[in-house]
């Protein structure tokens, strides 16, 4: 069986000074915050996946929001270099832990900037957000790492939200979901399917037909099980206040060499 890593990072006692862009600012409860992200790893490790921590970053509120920090394909970790400056110290440490599952690691340099959370992977092709965190130079050093493993990059416009997975991500059959005021170009998308709630927009394979889904979208649950899948709900009401979803909590890591 192939293997299935997801990597997290235990959320830091300053998170409700993490950043917020496109929302208004809501108190953020961080001992809330602290059990919804072990049940959210829990959640994980239910459904298969072995969870390998990163050290934690104490200091970086932003910390737990670890998909911006690196994007993974096939055995290449790009290291990003967020576009918050404040961001930049959190690469470090998961730097280490992707060099210590095999990966073979490459960085985005000055003046690139990437987000992980710009980085949507559907089958071979990979869609990156640009417009907010994520620049021109970011994209094609992306291109740069990726395109001679066999993937097709896809430069996507994103005015609306922080990241192009704040807007869209896909089901198992590559059909891409976003919440359609949220989403700048829809018609980029071989096959796109609107939904009814912001959050119902951001799900994470947890693998046969089951996905990881934010408590607060149930109506677009509801339409997910009438197609077939079986969506798994965990509260994240902490994490959306700070403009967070399902898959900035973890990167997920299919066999490296696949």
């Amino acid at each position: 069986m192939p293997s299935r890593k997801a990597l997290i990072r235990r959320p830091s006692p300053r998170l409700a000074e993490g950043l917020v862009t496109h929302i208004e600012r809501s108190p953020v409860d961080a001992a809330l915050a602290l059990e919804q992200w072990e049940t959210y790893a829990e959640t994980l490790r239910e459904h298969g996946w072995e969870t390998v921590e990163t050290e934690p970053a104490d200091d970086c509120p932003d910390g737990v929001f670890i998909e911006d920090t690196v994007v993974i394909f096939r055995n290449v970790a790009l290291i990003a270099r967020p576009g918050a400056e404040s961001r930049r110290p959190e690469t470090a440490a998961v730097e280490e832990t992707v060099a210590r599952l095999g990966c073979s690691v490459n960085w985005v340099w000055e003046p690139g900037t990437l987000d992980g959370g710009d980085v949507l992977k559907v089958g071979d092709t990979i869609y990156v957000g640009r417009g907010g965190r994520t620049n021109a130079a970011g994209v094609q050093q992306l291109r740069a790492a990726f395109e001679p493993l066999g993937a097709r990059i896809v430069a996507v416009p994103v005015t609306k939200v922080l990241h192009l997975k704040s807007a869209v991500t896909a089901l198992p059959d590559s059909t891409v979901i976003g919440y359609p005021p949220l989403v700048d170009t829809p018609t980029v998308f071989p096959r796109h399917l609107p939904v009814p709630e912001e959050s119902g927009a951001h799900v994470v394979l947890l693998g046969g037909g089951k996905l990881l889904m934010a408590a607060s979208a149930p109506k677009t649950a509801e339409l997910f099980t009438d197609l077939g899948y079986q969506p798994v709900m965990v509260d994240i009401s902490e994490f959306e206040k700070l403009e967070g979803c399902v898959t900035c909590l973890s990167v997920r890591v299919r066999d490296l060499y696949a």
